[in-house]
């Protein structure tokens, strides 16, 4: 399969909550820098959604989440018009995780922060602000 810049590719995006109700996100270094970003990446071919949470969540902080729920799809346009690539970001949420938050990918991130989702560090990365702004309104899909 070719990526081709003219179709639009799948990411994920996961919003873990803490029992405080506060969410993980990290500040970007390289590709999106420098916004701050709940942890996710791109589905890979073949993978379920839940899966593909797991194993971004595993890679870039080292926590173990257990059943990720999808909650909300975002179509990210403002990312579209300001780089050219067009996604569909898949947010999922997880309340259960096990481990200790490490920065596993320096190269790409170089903090991750416990944050009230309602007071978002900025600058924020759309889709993850997206998603946010779906779960804390309890709706699956809304046009920004």
């Amino acid at each position: 399969m070719t990526n081709n810049k003219n179709t639009p590719r799948v990411g994920l995006g996961v919003i873990i909550v803490n029992h405080e109700g506060k969410v993980l996100v990290g500040k970007r270094k390289n590709s999106h820098a420098p916004f701050y970003s709940i942890p996710g990446g791109h589905l890979d071919p073949g993978e379920t959604f839940e899966k593909g949470a797991i194993r971004e969540v595993k890679e870039e902080t080292s926590l173990d989440i257990k059943n990720p729920k999808v909650i909300a799809v975002t179509n990210n346009l403002e990312t579209y018009r300001n780089e050219g690539l067009h996604y569909i970001s898949i947010a999922l949420i997880a309340k259960e995780f096990s481990g200790v938050i490490k920065i596993m990918e320096p190269d790409k991130c170089e903090e991750w922060l416990w944050v009230d989702p309602s007071n978002l560090t900025t600058p924020h990365f759309e889709a993850s602000r997206m998603a946010i702004d779906c779960y804390l309104e309890k709706v699956f899909y809304k046009i920004f």
